[in-house]
C-alpha cells in the first residue's frame, strides 16, 4: 500500500512538471518580449528541442526580417526545419540567408547547407533528377567559394554520389526504350548517354545495348533504310570489340556481325548479278 502510494506521489509530481514546463512555454509563445523569446529560443535549440524552438523562431522571422540580426533567425530556424525533415523550408532560409546577409560569420555553413538539403531531398534515380542537380550546383559553389574549408571533402563526396546518379539515371533512361523493344528510340537515347558520360562505369553495357538496338533496327528496317542502318550496325560492331575484346557479349556481338555481314553481301551479290 505504502509503495502504491509513493508511487502516486511521483506521478503528481512528473504531471505537475510536465503541466508547469507546458505553462511556461506557452507563456514564452504569447510573449511579446521579443528579446526574450530570442533567448528561450536558442536555449530550447542548444537543449535539442527543435521543435519548440522552431515555434518561436518562426514568429520572430518576421519581426527580426530587415534588421541585422535576421541572419541568426534564418540560420537557427532553418536548423530547426533540417532537424524536423523540412529540407524544403530550411533550404529556403538558407538561401535567404547568403542572399540578404553574403558577409555574415554564417554565410559560410549556409552556402554549405543549401546544398546539403537539396541533397537530402534528392529522389531515387528512376524519379526527376532536378533536385538533384541543384543540389550538385549549390554545393560546387561552395567548393569555389571555399576551397580551404574542413568540409570540401564531404561536398566533393556528395557531389560524385550525385554524379554518380545521373549517370545511373541516364543508363535507366536509355535502357528503358531498349527493355520496350523500340529500337530507334533507343539508339538515339542510348548514344545520348555515352556522349553525355563518357567515363560511365555502365558504358560496357551501354555500348552493347547500342549495338543490338542499331543490329535489330537494321534487320527490321524497310528496304530503302536497311543499307545505311546495317553499316552503322557494322560500324558499331567493330567500335565495341574494340573497346571491348574480352567482353562477355563477345560471342552473340559476333553474331550480329556475321547476320550483318551476311545480309550486306547477299545484296551486293544480288546486284552484281543483275549487272
Amino acid at each position: 500500500m505504502l509503495l502504491k502510494m509513493k508511487y502516486f506521489a511521483v506521478g503528481l509530481v512528473l504531471v505537475s512538471l510536465l503541466l508547469s514546463s507546458c505553462g511556461n512555454y506557452n507563456k514564452i509563445v504569447k510573449s511579446t518580449d521579443v528579446e526574450y523569446k530570442y533567448k528561450k529560443a536558442i536555449e530550447y535549440y542548444d537543449d535539442g528541442e527543435y521543435i519548440k524552438a522552431g515555434t518561436l523562431l518562426k514568429d520572430l522571422v518576421t519581426i527580426f526580417r530587415g534588421t541585422n540580426r535576421a541572419d541568426k533567425v534564418y540560420f537557427y530556424y532553418a536548423k530547426c526545419m533540417i532537424a524536423q525533415n523540412d529540407y524544403l523550408m530550411a533550404k529556403h532560409y538558407f538561401n535567404s540567408l547568403v542572399k540578404e546577409f553574403p558577409m555574415s560569420e554564417l554565410a559560410e555553413e549556409s552556402y554549405f547547407m543549401v546544398g546539403y538539403c537539396s541533397y537530402l531531398m534528392s529522389p531515387k534515380a528512376r524519379l526527376d533528377q532536378q533536385v538533384t542537380t541543384e543540389a550538385i550546383d549549390a554545393l560546387q559553389l561552395y567548393v569555389n567559394l571555399y576551397p580551404y574549408n574542413d568540409r570540401v571533402d564531404e561536398a566533393n563526396r556528395l557531389i560524385d554520389e550525385m554524379n554518380n546518379k545521373l549517370v545511373y539515371k541516364s543508363y535507366l533512361s536509355a535502357k528503358l526504350y531498349y527493355d520496350f523493344g523500340n529500337y530507334k528510340a533507343s539508339v538515339i537515347a542510348l548514344s545520348n548517354s555515352l556522349n553525355k558520360y563518357p567515363d560511365s562505369k555502365y558504358r560496357e553495357e551501354l555500348k552493347f545495348m547500342l549495338l543490338e538496338s542499331k543490329f535489330n533496327l537494321a534487320v527490321g528496317s524497310v528496304f530503302d533504310k536497311r543499307d545505311e542502318r546495317l553499316s552503322s550496325a557494322l560500324d558499331e560492331y567493330f567500335s565495341f570489340v574494340d573497346e571491348f575484346p574480352d567482353s562477355k557479349h563477345k560471342k552473340e556481338a559476333d553474331r550480329f556481325y556475321k547476320v550483318t555481314s551476311q545480309m550486306l553481301n547477299y545484296k551486293e551479290n544480288a546486284e552484281t548479278n543483275i549487272n
